[in-house]
This record gives C-alpha cells, structure tokens and sequence, in this order.
C-alpha cells in the first residue's frame, strides 16, 4: 500500500514538470519609450566671420646691444658672467692697449712742446722781436697739437668699456686674455624689463595690421596667453620671405624670457561657413557629436570642428545649412529621443 502511494506521488510531480516545462517562453517586452525633454534650438545658415591665422614669432628685448670694442687689444678686466645684472655705466671690459697709452704720452710731449715755442714768440712779437707769420705758424701748431691729444685720449677711453643701460648679460664671447679686435662682438647685454614679440606677417595680411592694433599672443613654453600692441610695423617687404617685420610690445613680462617661442594671432578678411554655440557640442573622447531635431526626436551627428569665434565654433563637416540643432538640453540627450522644442 505504501509503494502503491509513493509511486502516484512521483507520477503526480513527473506531469508537474512535464506540463511546466511545456509552456510556451515569456516573450520579451518592446524597450520602453524615452522620456522627451525640453530643447532649444537654432537653424543654422551659412554666415562670414574672420578667420585667425596664427604665425609664429621670437621674444625679444626692447633694449638690446652687442658690445664691441672700437679698439684691438687684450682684455685685461672683464667682472661680468653670463647671466649677470648690471647698471648703467658698470664695467664690463678694460683693454689693455700699450701702444695707446704711448700715444697719449708722444701728445702730451708734443703739445708742450708746441705751446712753450708758441708762448715764447707771442713774447717776442710783443716786444717787436719776432715776425708775426712766424707766430701765426705756432699757435696753428699748438692747437694741431692741442687736438692731437684729444684724439689719443679719446682712443684710450675706448679701452674702458661701460654698460649702455642697465640690464643682463645674456651672451658672453670672450674671457681675460683673450685678444679684442675691433668691432668683435664680447658680450650682449638685453634689458630684460622691456620685451616685445617680434614676427614675420605674410605680405597679403599688410593692409590689415596697424600701428596700435591689439593682437592675441601666447608663449607657450611660459604657459602664457595675453595681448599685445603693435609697436612697430615695417613698410617695406621681405623679398626672400614675402613678409613684413612687425614687432609687438608685451606689457606683463614676469614669467616671459628673451628668446622664447611665441605665437601672434591675426584676423583675416571674413569667409562663410557654418557656426554653432560652442554649447551645442559634446565630445567623447576623441569624438566630436551634435543632436539636430528630425521629425520630433534629437538625432545624433558626429561631425568636425574648425575654429572658435566669439563664443561660437565652426562646423566642418556633418552639418549642412538650413538643419536644426539643439543648443540647449543637450547634456542628457540619446539618440532617437522625442524632444520639445520651446520657444
């Protein structure tokens, strides 16, 4: 009996599983519809705005100078190293130059010579002894010989050689001992307080640029971005280079150093293209996407953009004239999601 009733139990629960197993599968739902979410939007239509070129230029200083010796000879003093500070009239190298100063002495000698026997016959011709061309002939020779030492002395002032204006020693080409020749440039000293970025403007953009323009510039290796004024402009063109010099005052120059790279924005003549609130676009990554509204949903485009003007950026490609696209609401938009558009 007991076997009789285990054994309907386990026929009982094997039509349980058969008929459970059976059943047809649950078929899966349609993905619920996206919520709509109120929007902005702009037609966007093809409009001319000036594009920016951007050429590249050199920091330099306002006051810069070459130091050079009129005289040859070997430097005997020179107290300044690359890199130093130095005020207006310090020493920056002494000549020593033998024969100069022998020159001097062969003046002085000559001069008083010239000046007792111009002084001895101007006595004479006093007392009616001596001919008055013969004193007129030593008083010529005294001032020849008069300015014969002032020419000496002024070669040997040559061999002291004094900071210009004050500033910084930024090159450095000779040391004690070395020999000096004339003209050979020792030492570049550069006031550094007083920059200006100077660059070569492609000669098509000259009738845009003039004395006092303000022009965007960055330096990069400073991290640097500000304007400057336009200083100094060149009327006359490069031949080999087809560009024109132009050279722009830096006001803030604490974190600016002679010589470093630096790039000048300049506006060009205005050309058409489509612009778009920079709002508008959202990037992912290296991907550049915008939403246009297509019969009542946000449509997702990926496109490709140009320059920014003005709070706005140019579109590439993916967008064409005439499109709507939304300009607000854009944060949380999805693809092929329903929008409202308001007012």
């Amino acid at each position: 009996m007991l076997k009789k009733r285990y054994g309907q139990l386990l026929l009982l629960a094997f039509f349980l599983l058969l008929f459970g197993c059976s059943g047809e599968p649950e078929k899966s739902g349609t993905p619920p519809e996206l919520p709509v979410v109120k929007v902005r939007v702009i037609t966007v239509s093809t409009s001319s705005f000036a594009r920016m070129l951007e050429i590249s230029g050199t920091v330099e200083a306002v006051q810069a100078a070459v130091i050079a010796p009129k005289v040859s000879g070997v430097i005997e003093r020179m107290p300044v190293t690359l890199g130093s500070k130095v005020e207006k009239g310090d020493l920056l190298v002494k000549i020593s130059a033998s024969e100069i100063s022998a020159r001097v002495a062969q003046a002085e000698a000559y001069l008083f010579q010239a000046k007792r026997n111009y002084e001895r016959e101007a006595r004479l011709l006093a007392k009616g002894a001596a001919a008055p061309e013969a004193v007129k002939t030593l008083e010529e020779q005294y001032r020849i010989a008069r300015a014969g030492l002032g020419e000496a002395k002024a070669m040997q002032a040559y061999t002291v050689i004094t900071a210009p204006f004050g500033g910084q020693i930024t090159r450095k080409t000779a040391k004690v001992g070395d020999m000096a020749m004339m003209g050979m440039g020792l030492l570049v000293l550069e006031n550094n307080e007083q920059l200006q970025v100077v660059t070569g403007v492609p000669e098509a953009m000259a009738q845009q640029i003039k004395v006092g323009d303000s022009l965007p510039l960055m330096i990069p290796a400073a991290a640097f971005t500000t304007s400057g004024v336009v200083a100094e402009m060149a009327r006359a063109v490069d031949s080999a280079s087809r560009t024109f010099l132009l050279k722009i005052g830096l006001t803030d120059t604490d974190r600016v150093r002679a010589g470093q790279y630096a790039r000048v924005g300049i506006y060009g003549d205005g050309s058409p293209g489509l612009m778009v609130p920079l709002g508008a676009v959202t990037r992912i990554g290296q991907m550049e996407r915008i939403f246009v509204v297509e019969d009542g949903r946000a449509v997702l485009r990926l496109i490709r953009t140009g320059e920014e003007h003005g709070g706005r950026i140019e579109i590439l490609s993916g967008l064409t004239s005439g499109e709507i696209v939304v300009v607000e609401g854009v944060e949380h938009l999805q693809d092929r999601q329903p929008v409202l558009v308001e007012p």
